[in-house]
């Protein structure tokens, strides 16, 4: 079957819509909500409130602007909320081999991309499988507005299948290009994300998130593929300004091109096996052609935002002169990453992935949480909320800064 790539404007033909689920059982309730957390604890209200709402326990995990006394007592506020608040350090490591798709090679052709978002969902995936857990849905910190009810229906979708997501069509969770083509005129729809996604733990396939832009999309890439990746209501996603740092298009440009070209592919060779198009991934050819579509089309967006600066109101006059900065940004560093490192990354993607699987055979006993975060090498954290009184956790102290200590008996 021939092929012939395009950067369209959606992937809706990659999902499946299963709005109309039926109500799920009592046996299909999500073991823990998972935050990756690294905004002010004000920011994991709503989300909070979601935990005590389904009753289903919080793990938060804390970085940057998120601390662990201040999470804590905000969870303790709120009545029926119960949650495992983790202390994540700066620069922290999985205790196994550091993947491959996290070499400096990558890490500089993502302009020094500097995230722990992947190594928090990364702990969220072993925490869960170490606590011999079966559901979980992964929350991101700028996300509110949730409807309990579609998280019940998710959490039952994952009875059928191993991932289920929802969408953020505003603030819309796009990349700076695909922001910059909405604000040119171009249709652009909104993919699902890992900012609401619900995982199935004890399924035989179970993915990693790669430390690039889009890790999601690569978490969920087989599924993708396959047609088979449920998409269950909305949500809101905090608003940004996603051309205030022309750095934030250099950040993304490859790890986007990456995807954007891998997502392409599936849609263009719908008969063939998910085998088949990663091998299609390791040709050189393919990234040479993708890379060529992708050029165009940030050209075509520059093309057209000049032409609408033209009839542009003031506030969006100034927008669209840092769309265009950004853009220039995000085609200079696309026109810098070679096809074989595309195939190199995709390569050691497949790698990882082989080598992810021989971690989570390691945990099929359920420890205890004391003793998975020891394994996990995380030293500071906290129990606390409704009812927790009953369980043998400890503790830390529930103040806004915790004691140099650290985590207390």
């Amino acid at each position: 079957m021939s092929r012939q790539l395009t950067h369209g404007p959606s992937h809706e033909s990659l999902l499946r819509d299963v709005s109309a689920a039926a109500a799920p059982a009592a046996r299909s309730r999500l073991d823990a909500i998972v935050v990756p957390a690294a905004r002010p604890a004000s920011a994991l209200q709503d989300v909070i409130t979601l935990s005590a709402t389904l009753s289903v326990p919080l793990v938060v995990l804390c970085s940057r602007q998120a601390q662990v006394g201040q999470v804590v007592r905000r969870v303790e506020r709120t009545f029926g909320a119960r949650a495992l608040v983790v202390e994540v350090p700066d620069n922290y490591r999985l205790p196994y081999d550091a993947p491959l798709t996290s070499g400096p090679e990558f890490r500089m052709a993502s302009a020094g991309r500097s995230s722990d978002l992947s190594a928090k969902r990364n702990i969220g995936l072993l925490l869960g499988r170490m606590r011999g857990w079966n559901k979980i849905l992964f929350v991101d910190d700028d996300i509110s507005q949730f409807n309990a009810w579609d998280v019940e229906r998710l959490s039952g979708t994952l009875d059928r299948y191993p991932v289920a997501s929802m969408v953020s069509r505003y603030f819309p969770d796009n990349s700076v290009v695909c922001h910059a083509r909405r604000l040119a005129g171009f249709k652009q729809d909104v993919f699902v994300s890992g900012a609401a996604l619900g995982v199935n733990l004890q399924h035989p396939g179970l993915s990693f998130f790669a430390d690039v832009y889009n890790e999601d999309w690569f978490f969920f890439a087989r599924h993708a593929a396959e047609r088979s990746l449920p998409r269950i209501g909305e949500v809101r996603q905090a608003k940004y300004a996603p051309f205030a740092d022309p750095g934030r298009a250099d950040r993304e440009e490859f790890g986007d091109l990456l995807a954007e070209g891998l997502y392409a592919l599936f849609e263009s060779t719908p008969d063939w096996t998910f085998k088949e198009q990663l091998a299609a991934a390791t040709q050189a050819s393919l990234w040479r052609e993708f890379t060529d579509v992708r050029l165009t089309t940030i050209e075509e967006t520059i093309q057209a935002l000049s032409r609408a600066q033209l009839s542009a109101n003031p506030v969006d006059y100034l927008k669209m002169l840092d769309a265009h900065e950004s853009l220039l940004t995000a085609e200079r560093r696309s026109a810098s990453i070679s096809p074989d490192l595309c195939v190199d990354f995709i390569e050691k993607w497949q790698e990882d992935e082989l080598r992810w699987e021989q971690v989570l055979w390691r945990y099929t006993s359920e420890l205890s949480d004391r003793d998975a975060l020891a394994e996990l090498g995380l030293q500071t954290w906290a129990s606390c909320g409704y009812g927790v009184s009953a369980r043998p956790l400890r503790r830390v102290k529930a103040q806004a800064d915790l004691e140099p200590s650290g985590a207390v008996g």
